[in-house]
C-alpha cells in the first residue's frame, strides 16, 4: 500500500495463488501495484495504533487515532487530487487514514483495515478510500469485505490493476469457477507482464481448487516460465509451477522450480528455500 502504484514491483499473489499460504509457508503479501494510497514513508510509529491523533475531539470515537507525524502531504499527488471535492479539513483527515493504512498495513493489517475503513466512513464515493479499505480487507483474509470494496473501486474508475486481487477473492469465497471466468475476460486478456502473471496465479490456484491439477500446471506453463528472472512476481509464478508439478508426483521438475523460486526471491516472500531442504 505504501508506495505501491509509484515504482516498486507488484505484489499480490502468493505461489499457488495470492490467497492461501501453501502448506502455511507463503508469507502474507500486499496486494499489488493498487497500493491505495501510494503514500511516502513516513516517520516510525510508536505500536501498532500508534500515539494519538492529535485531532481533537471530532476525530475521537471515529476510528483509529492519526500518529501526529503523519501528514496529508505524505499521500501520493494523484490520491489527494480525488480528495479535492471534499471540504480540506475532511480531505486532510481522510489523507491522514489512508498514509497511517500504508504505513501498517505489512505489520498489522487490522489496524490498517480500521484506519481505511475511518476514511471511508468520511466519504465513500472515491475510488482510492474504497480501493484501500478493499486491499485492507484482503490482507485481513475478509474476502468478502475485499470483494465489495474492489468491485465499488473499480466501477468507480479506479486506475490500478484489480483483477488479479478480485479473481482471488473470488476464490475465497468459494467460487473458483468465478474467478476461472474472469482470468478469460477481455480485461484480462489486455493485461501484460507482472499483472497478467499474478492473474496466471490465481487462475492456476483456481483450477486446484477445482481438482484440475493438469490445467493449473498448463496455466502457469502458458508461456513457460523462464528462470532467469527475478523478483516478487517471479518468484511466486516460480513456487507455484513447482507447487503445481509436485501436486502431480513430479518431484525433480519441482525441486528445480523451487530452486529457481528461491533465487528469485530477492525479497524473502516465499519459502522457497525450505521447500528444496525438504525435498532434497
Amino acid at each position: 500500500m505504501v508506495d505501491n502504484r509509484q515504482g516498486g514491483e507488484q505484489r499480490p499473489a502468493r505461489g499457488g495463488g495470492p490467497r492461501r499460504d501453501q502448506r502455511g509457508g507463503q508469507r502474507r503479501q500486499a496486494p499489488a501495484r493498487s497500493g491505495p494510497n501510494r503514500a511516502r514513508r513516513a516517520q516510525p510509529q510508536s505500536g501498532p495504533g500508534g500515539p494519538r491523533s492529535e485531532g481533537g475531539d471530532a476525530d475521537r470515537g471515529r476510528g483509529p487515532t492519526i500518529p501526529p507525524e503523519i501528514d496529508a502531504k505524505q499521500l501520493a499527488p494523484d490520491v489527494r487530487r480525488e480528495l479535492t471535492t471534499l471540504d480540506k479539513t475532511t480531505a486532510d483527515t481522510i489523507a491522514r487514514h489512508l498514509v497511517a493504512a500504508g504505513e501498517l498495513i505489512d505489520e498489522d493489517p487490522e489496524a490498517a483495515l480500521a484506519h481505511a475503513q475511518a476514511a471511508r466512513t468520511r466519504s465513500g464515493r472515491i475510488a482510492a478510500i474504497r480501493e484501500a479499505v478493499g486491499i485492507a480487507a484482503y490482507r485481513c483474509g475478509d474476502w468478502a469485505q475485499a470483494l465489495a470494496e474492489l468491485r465499488a473501486a473499480r466501477r468507480m474508475g479506479s486506475k490500478s490493476v484489480l483483477l488479479p486481487l478480485i479473481a482471488d477473492c473470488e476464490r475465497g469465497v468459494g467460487r473458483p469457477e468465478r474467478a476461472i471466468e474472469l482470468a478469460r475476460s477481455p480485461e484480462a486478456a489486455a493485461l501484460e507482464g507482472d499483472d497478467a502473471d499474478e492473474l496466471r496465479i490465481v487462475a492456476a490456484g483456481a483450477r486446484a481448487d477445482l481438482g484440475q491439477l493438469e490445467q493449473a500446471l498448463a496455466v502457469l506453463a502458458s508461456p513457460a516460465p523462464d528462470p532467469s528472472r527475478t523478483g516478487q512476481t517471479a518468484a511466486r509464478l516460480f513456487y507455484a509451477y513447482a507447487e503445481a508439478l509436485l501436486a502431480l508426483d513430479r518431484k525433480d521438475e519441482a525441486l528445480q522450480w523451487f530452486l529457481h523460486s528461491g533465487r528469485a526471491d530477492v525479497d524473502g516472500v516465499t519459502d522457497a528455500e525450505e521447500r528444496v531442504s525438504e525435498l532434497a
